[in-house]
C-alpha cells in the first residue's frame, strides 16, 4: 500500500529524537452493512477506511499520530511531528526490514465483496419470515449484516515488516414481542472470521425463530424474584461475565498500572478449582481469531487461570514494559486512529468434568440464566451488573417457569471463587468490545457453570 522505502523513512524519521522504538500500522478496511426492518431494507452502507498510524517509544513513554495523506512528505511530516514530543532531532536513523509471512487460520472460502447484494438481502428476508412467523405477537423483527474486509501492513524499527487480511462476517436478528402493553425482546447474531460461507454453518430462519422464541417466552414470564441465590448460567454468551468481570482485569491496559483486582497475584489462587480460564486467538475462523495482533506478533493461546491459579496476563508491548514481561500477541486496535493495547480476543472457561443434568439438579432453589444480555463492570474493583435476557427458576432440581426483568450483581474476584460446577460443553458466541483502543471483535464462551451464591436483582 506504501513503497517499503518509504515505511523506512518514516520509521527512521520517527527515531530522529532518541525513540527507543517506533512502528507503522497501514490499514486498508472496507465494509458493507444491511439493515432490514420488518421485511423491507433501511439501510444499505459501504464504505472504505485508509490511513496510517505512527508510534514512538522512548522507554514508557509513548507517542502515537496518525494520517490519512498518503504522499510522502505528509508521512514523514507526521513523524517528524511526533518525534518532536520526545525530543530535539538529532538525525535520522538507518531501519532496516525483513518481511515475515504469517500461518493463516482464518481461511475465506467466498470474499464478501465478491456476493450480490440480493443474495445477502435474501438472507435477511428469511430470518424475519421465520421470525415473524413464530407469532403472531411478534410486533417487530429487525435483521441486519455486515461484512468487514481489512487489510494491514504492521512495520516496526526492530526490522519487522508483515502484512495481514482479515475478513469477518456477522449476522444478527432482533424480534420484539408485544401484548400491546409491554414488550420484550429477543436476540441472535452469530459471527465468524470467514466470508459469506458463514451461511454454510448458520440457518437465518433458525436464528430468527430463534429471537422469537426469547421473545415470546419472555413477554409472558413473570418478573424474577431477587436475593441471593444459586444462580447456573448457560454456555456461549454467558461466558460475557468473565468477558467483562474477570478478563477486561486480566489485561495489561489494566494491570500494568495497578487498575486491576489482580495486578500483582500471579501465581497466587484467585478462583475456585473447577476454573480454568483461556484466551486463545489461534482457533481458525472464530470470531476473535487473529493470525498476527496490531504489533504483528502471531496469536497464542494464553492460559490465564490454571485450576484456580492465576497464571498469566493478556500483554501488549509498551505495559509489557512496565511489567518486565513479554507481549502475549494480544495487542489489538479498531483502526489506524488507535494506538494499540492489550485485548481479548476468544476468553472462554475452558470445560469441566460435570454434566449439566447434575448442574440443575443440585439446586434445589435459584435461576437459571440461559441466556445474557448486556451489563456494566468497573475493572478495578470487578464490579459488575448484568442482565439476563432469559432466565428461568429452578425448583427442586428441575428448570420450572421462566422469569423476566433478571440481573447479575457481583464483584469478579468472588464469582471466581464461587463457580463449583463446570459442565462439559463449551460453545462461543460473538460479541464487540469497547477499550481504551476502540472496539474489537471478540468471542465469549464457556460449558454452563453454577455458582453457589450471586445476588439476583429482580422483583422484591
Amino acid at each position: 500500500m506504501i513503497e517499503r522505502d518509504i515505511i523506512k523513512d518514516i520509521l527512521g524519521k520517527a527515531l530522529s529524537t532518541g525513540g527507543d522504538f517506533a512502528e507503522v500500522f497501514i490499514e486498508d478496511t472496507e465494509r458493507s452493512s444491511l439493515g432490514l426492518v420488518n421485511g423491507k431494507i433501511e439501510t444499505a452502507v459501504s464504505g472504505r477506511d485508509f490511513g496510517i498510524g505512527i508510534r514512538i517509544l522512548k522507554g514508557l513513554r509513548s507517542i502515537y499520530a496518525y494520517t490519512n495523506d498518503t504522499s510522502k512528505e505528509s508521512l514523514l511530516r507526521t513523524a517528524h511531528n511526533a518525534a518532536l514530543a520526545l525530543g530535539d532531532i538529532k538525525e535520522d536513523m538507518a531501519v532496516e526490514l525483513i518481511e515475515r509471512v504469517n500461518a493463516n487460520i482464518n481461511p475465506v472460502a467466498y470474499v464478501p465483496k465478491g456476493i450480490d447484494i440480493a443474495r445477502k438481502v435474501s438472507k435477511l428476508k428469511e430470518a424475519y419470515k421465520a421470525a415473524k412467523d413464530y407469532s403472531q405477537e411478534i410486533a417487530q423483527v429487525m435483521s441486519s449484516y455486515v461484512d468487514v474486509d481489512q487489510r494491514v501492513v504492521i512495520a516496526n524499527s526492530e526490522g519487522l515488516y508483515t502484512t495481514d487480511r482479515r475478513i469477518r462476517s456477522r449476522f444478527a436478528v432482533q424480534a420484539i414481542a408485544s401484548d400491546g402493553k409491554e414488550n420484550q425482546t429477543g436476540y441472535e447474531a452469530p459471527g465468524r472470521s470467514m466470508g459469506f460461507e458463514l451461511f454454510d454453518i448458520i440457518d437465518p430462519a433458525e436464528c430468527g425463530r430463534e429471537a422469537s422464541r426469547i421473545a415470546v417466552t419472555m413477554l409472558h414470564a413473570p418478573l424474577c424474584p431477587s436475593g441471593k441465590m444459586i444462580v447456573s448460567i448457560d454456555n456461549g454468551f454467558g461466558g460475557v461475565i468473565f468477558h467483562e468481570a474477570c478478563g477486561h482485569s486480566l489485561e495489561a491496559t489494566s494491570v500494568a498500572k495497578g487498575n486491576s483486582e489482580f495486578a500483582g497475584k500471579l501465581g497466587q489462587k484467585i478462583a475456585s478449582d473447577k476454573v480454568t480460564a483461556i484466551d486463545d486467538g489461534t482457533l481458525s475462523n472464530a470470531w476473535g481469531s487473529i493470525n498476527i495482533d496490531d504489533e504483528g506478533n502471531p496469536s497464542r493461546k494464553n492460559i490465564l487461570i490454571e485450576n484456580g491459579i492465576l497464571k498469566g496476563y493478556m500483554i501488549d508491548k509498551l505495559n509489557g514494559r512496565r511489567m518486565g514481561m513479554e507481549a502475549t500477541g494480544s495487542s489489538r486496535r479498531q483502526s489506524y486512529k488507535f494506538a494499540p493495547t492489550s485485548r481479548m480476543t476468544n476468553t472462554y472457561i475452558a470445560p469441566g468434568n460435570d454434566e449439566n443434568d447434575n448442574i440443575i439438579k443440585s439446586m434445589d432453589y435459584g435461576l437459571y440464566a440461559k441466556k445474557m444480555g448486556g451489563g456494566s463492570v468497573n475493572p478495578v474493583t470487578g464490579e459488575f451488573n448484568f442482565a439476563v435476557l432469559e432466565g428461568y427458576m429452578v425448583k427442586n432440581g428441575k428448570i420450572d417457569t421462566p422469569v423476566r426483568g433478571a440481573t447479575l450483581i457481583g464483584k469478579g474476584s468472588e464469582i471466581l471463587t464461587r463457580i463449583d460446577m463446570v459442565g462439559k460443553e463449551l460453545d462461543l458466541a460473538a460479541g464487540m468490545c469497547g477499550s481504551v483502543s476502540g472496539n474489537v471483535p471478540t468471542n465469549v464462551g464457556q460449558p454452563l457453570i453454577r455458582v453457589s451464591e450471586i445476588t439476583v436483582g429482580g422483583r422484591e
